[in-house]
């Protein structure tokens, strides 16, 4: 008796399976470990592959990414730990560089340089692969920005309003506010995603960012990637570019993205670590030129497509408050604005410590309309002028009279203090900020200028909750 079984059988993974799997292995031997350097003769490889160090010793293997090639040797910078690592040990190249599963699965989760979980809730399902290391969109398949971004921080929104697919710097020295406005944005952007990179950071600041800062509802929405200051070079670097991809691949997916970096300076001093070890020659306060290259390329991929938005926001660590130091100076000429953050105004316990006069959006006027830049224009004149003649005014130098305009920053000051003062508990609306805009600076902003999408949510939130009320 012959009995029949209708089987499905899906062929095509099976020989994509067979496709990618490697028939030839190169393998190299280490000849050398020096520091957290590994050298190798061989296998045959290119810059940015990712090759597996075999440590028999352990009975284990860690990854490792070739750095650089010369003639027949090979520099590996290892994303664990070195030791156990001898000589002898062997290479193998895996034949790819090094690519992060990506997927909407994503959201709520905290992952490592190479995209794995470390939050203990399991693994993550993928839905594809995003390479690390990519080009940034062609120039002419960026669309414009013409739309403004909320980021829920009143003095942002208002004064220095950034629109979607714009690139900001956060300038300020240690301890002044950076990643603290960072943790505000997360929670109170009507962005659609939150990817968050936090490099170089202590490891007991970084759970605190998350727990506390962040906390549950900024995490919802939110991707998390981190690399500790304790972690490799190589892994604080390409923890740096996961991050980006990951942006990247929800930008694909039609989201507006709010990326957020802290910080530049550790990339920097990350790439400065493998550079040298390289040989790279030593120039601007000992940063490689290597460092000067990859900024902006890391930072151009950010931005606009034809499908989605990245806005970006990256802290720049200010070494001593010198902001002509190299790498300020390098990151200021590349993105389209700077908040700079005052460390007077942060002993003065003024949060977010945002220094109005000194900061600009370069697309201020591109997304906002005529009557509201008139309204911002005043409380920005205001704020530069008090600050101009705070010396006179504070010791008493000034005799009220002297000047209309002195007199009316001295009359405002208070008021406008507290507008620009914000707890990271607060929640502002775009509209709740250009309301409060109008009406301190007592120029009228009609409802035209308001934000669109902001208003038609409220108005679906009201609707809402008049039927519930029904019900």
């Amino acid at each position: 008796m012959k009995s029949s079984y209708n089987v499905a059988f899906d062929l095509h993974k099976y020989i994509d399976r067979v496709e990618k799997t490697p028939t030839i292995l190169y393998i190299g031997k280490v000849t050398s470990v020096i520091g957290l350097e590994v050298i190798s003769q061989g296998p045959r490889c290119v810059v940015g592959e990712i090759c597996t160090i075999k440590i028999p010793s352990l009975n284990t293997s860690v990854k490792a990414e070739v750095v650089g090639v010369k003639d027949t040797e090979v520099h590996l910078s290892p994303f664990g730990d070195t030791r156990g690592i001898e000589v002898g040990c062997d290479v193998i190249a895996s034949g790819s560089t090094l690519h992060v599963p990506v997927g909407k699965k994503l959201l709520g989760r905290i992952v490592n340089a190479v995209g794995s979980p470390i939050d203990g809730k399991g693994d993550i399902a993928c839905d594809t692969y995003y390479p690390v290391i990519a080009d940034p969109p062609s120039p002419m398949n960026r669309r414009p920005i013409v739309d403004r971004i909320s980021t829920g921080v009143r003095a942002i929104d208002t004064l220095l309003t950034v629109g979607k697919g714009q690139r900001m710097g956060i300038f300020a020295g240690t301890g002044v506010g950076k990643t603290t406005l960072l943790a505000t944005i997360a929670k109170n952007t009507n962005a659609d995603i939150n990817v968050i990179a936090l490099i170089g950071e202590r490891g007991r600041e970084l759970m605190d960012f998350v727990r506390e800062d962040l906390g549950e509802e900024g995490l919802k929405k939110s991707v998390v990637v981190i690399a500790t200051s304790d972690e490799p070079a190589i892994s604080r670097l390409r923890a740096s570019y996961v991050a980006t991809a990951i942006a990247e691949y929800f930008r694909d997916q039609g989201k507006d993205v709010m990326m957020m970096f802290d910080s530049v300076t550790r990339f920097a001093q990350a790439q400065r670590e493998i550079g040298l070890a390289n040989g790279e020659p030593p120039a601007l306060k000992g940063y490689p030129p290597s460092v000067f290259d990859l900024i902006p390329k890391l930072m151009e991929r950010t931005g606009t497509n034809e499908k989605g938005s990245i806005t970006a926001f990256y802290t720049v660590k200010v070494d001593g408050d010198d902001f002509n130091e190299p790498i300020t100076d390098n990151v200021r000429g590349t993105i389209d604005g700077h908040i700079i953050l005052n460390r007077k105004l942060a002993d003065r316990k003024h949060y977010p410590a945002i220094d109005v006069p000194m900061s600009v959006s370069r697309r201020f006027d591109k997304v906002n309309g005529p009557v509201f830049i008139d309204a911002a224009s005043e409380i920005s004149r205001l704020v530069a002028i008090y600050d101009q003649n705070e010396l006179m005014i504070t010791t008493g130098a000034y005799q009220k009279g002297t000047s209309p305009e002195i007199d009316k920053a001295i009359d405002m000051h208070e008021e406008i203090e507290k507008f620009l003062m914000q707890k990271k508990t607060d929640h502002c609306t775009m509209n709740d900020s250009i309301q409060k805009l109008s009406e301190l600076s007592g120029i009228k902003i009609p409802e035209e200028e308001y934000d669109a999408v902001s208003a038609i949510e409220e108005a679906e939130m009201e609707q809402e909750i008049t039927e519930n009320e029904a019900v």
